[in-house]
């Protein structure tokens, strides 16, 4: 079956592959994230910083789609693009990783939603034994499940997020009745322990990247939509639907428990916040919502992890191994599934000796997507330079993306920048193979080895400091 001949994907489908993969774990756990790092007034500031930044990265998304509808294959295609080989592969390299470091997050957290229920307490905050092998079990059933075709796999994802959207709406409306302002105004501008405002916003922000990951996913799967208006139609659907859920959870949860309380609960905090609320049935809903909801975003993710590095490796000029270019008889990239979910079982295993932790699982996968968005946002402003046509509106958008990319790096610190080297570094034998396969030299360009060189030297200093104890999981 040539892929030509695939069933495309619909505006409908589309849009819920964005919104499937925004709202996953992160929804559940946002009051926690954001309250035990900031106060009100913070959050606030970090919500406007967030709209106009993720709005101006969706439409950089939705420009490019439309006016560089030559290029299919979204974040790789457009950094390959604009930066050449190295850093194309880079930004796959990198955007697969995120995508499937956060699906360790996402199993972890089912199996602690399910560890709140008496019946199976014996999953707990979902790192031990049991959580760790009925995770792995449920990756490889979705494995199994997705290697059966795509269409098939987008339509159930349809059905899944209309499910999971519906506890969501209900939390926000009950905990909308349940809103105080005075319990709102307690510590509105933090505590002295919080530190500044500016500090405040700062621990916000790689908690609002994980929130709002998926926001490009219309564009990765671009090349089985009917047209790129529809994956431009999409990318904007998709995140006025989820930055509305996500502000309206994360502000009203405030005026229901205080600031310092809310930072303290386990997670899914959304659970106990609607429990403090209504009552234990409260946390029922939610728990139980959590778990179709993370469902739902570990099928759209399982799916759009594999295609990036199949983007990647598929072509004459592939810059990831051709093996993972290749895609079985249902026009699926199995090999790249293979590598992929094998890799999310290792890191459960992990995850259940380290003990690490969802909060740390999910802010490593947002850090790994950072450069990647950087550098998208890097092209449009890149083509923004050379186009005459609407050429202040084109420049203003995609520099402030180029801006807010910057501040994303700097507000996750170097501790993640580090931790996000090395994992680029594994990535260069993967390009070396590539460019091997193709009969050509390693690095083409001095920039390229320059830019290798800093990957490499990032790398071995975050050896170091783990090996000395400064740095760990």
């Amino acid at each position: 079956m040539a892929r030509q001949s695939e069933s495309k994907l619909g505006l409908l489908a589309m849009t819920a592959l964005v919104t499937g993969a925004i709202v996953g774990s992160g929804i559940f756990s946002l009051p926690q994230n954001m309250a035990e790092g900031a106060g009100a007034g913070a959050i606030i500031i970090a919500w406007i910083i967030t709209f106009f930044g993720m709005i101006t990265l969706a439409k950089i998304f939705q420009w490019l789609s439309i006016n560089r509808s030559d290029i299919d294959d979204g974040v790789y295609g457009y950094v390959r693009e604009g930066f050449g080989d190295y850093l194309g592969f880079n930004a796959a390299w990198g955007y697969w990783i995120s995508v499937w470091v956060g699906n360790v997050g996402y199993l972890v957290v089912i199996y602690s939603a399910l560890g709140s229920f008496q019946v199976f307490d014996f999953f707990g905050d979902g790192s031990t034994f049991p959580a760790m092998v009925c995770g792995i079990i449920t990756l490889w059933v979705l494995h199994f499940f997705v290697l059966r075709g795509v269409q098939s796999a987008t339509t159930l994802n349809i059905i899944v997020t209309i499910a999971k959207i519906i506890p969501i709406l209900l939390f926000i409306l009950l905990v909308a009745l349940a809103f105080k302002i005075e319990t709102f105004q307690i510590d509105f501008w933090g505590s002295p322990e919080l530190g500044s405002v500016t500090s405040q916003v700062k621990n916000t922000m790689l908690y609002t990247v994980w929130v709002f990951l998926g926001i490009e996913c219309a564009t990765v799967y671009a090349s089985r939509a009917q047209n790129m208006q529809v994956v431009s139609q999409a990318t904007i659907l998709g995140f006025l639907i989820t930055i509305t859920l996500l502000i309206c959870v994360s502000l009203l949860s405030l005026g229901v428990v205080p600031q310092a309380e809310l930072a303290g609960m386990k997670n899914p905090s959304m659970a106990q916040v609607l429990e403090f609320a209504v009552g234990p049935w409260g946390g029922v809903l939610i728990n139980i919502g959590l778990i179709v909801s993370v469902g739902g975003a570990l099928l759209a993710w399982t799916m759009i992890s594999s295609e990036m590095l199949f983007l990647a490796a598929r072509g004459s000029k592939n810059t990831a191994p051709s093996i993972f270019g290749k895609l079985n008889s249902k026009q699926v990239p199995a090999n790249a599934m293979w590598l992929t979910n094998s890799l999310i079982s290792l890191f459960l295993v992990i995850n259940y000796v380290n003990d690490a932790g969802y909060n740390i699982l999910i802010q490593l996968a947002s850090s790994m997507a950072l450069i990647p968005y950087l550098l998208c946002a890097g092209f449009g402003l890149k083509l923004a330079l050379k186009n005459k046509q609407h050429a202040v509106s084109l420049l203003l958008m995609t520099s402030i993306g180029s801006v807010y990319g910057l501040w994303l790096i700097y507000a996750g610190g170097l501790d993640y920048l580090l931790l996000s080297l090395l994992l680029y570094s594994c990535g260069l034998p993967f390009f070396f193979r590539s460019r091997k396969e193709r009969g050509l030299s390693f690095l083409i360009s001095p920039i390229e080895k320059v830019l290798a060189a800093m990957v490499i030297g990032g790398a071995l200093t975050a050896l170091y400091l783990i090996l000395s104890g400064t740095l760990s999981l």
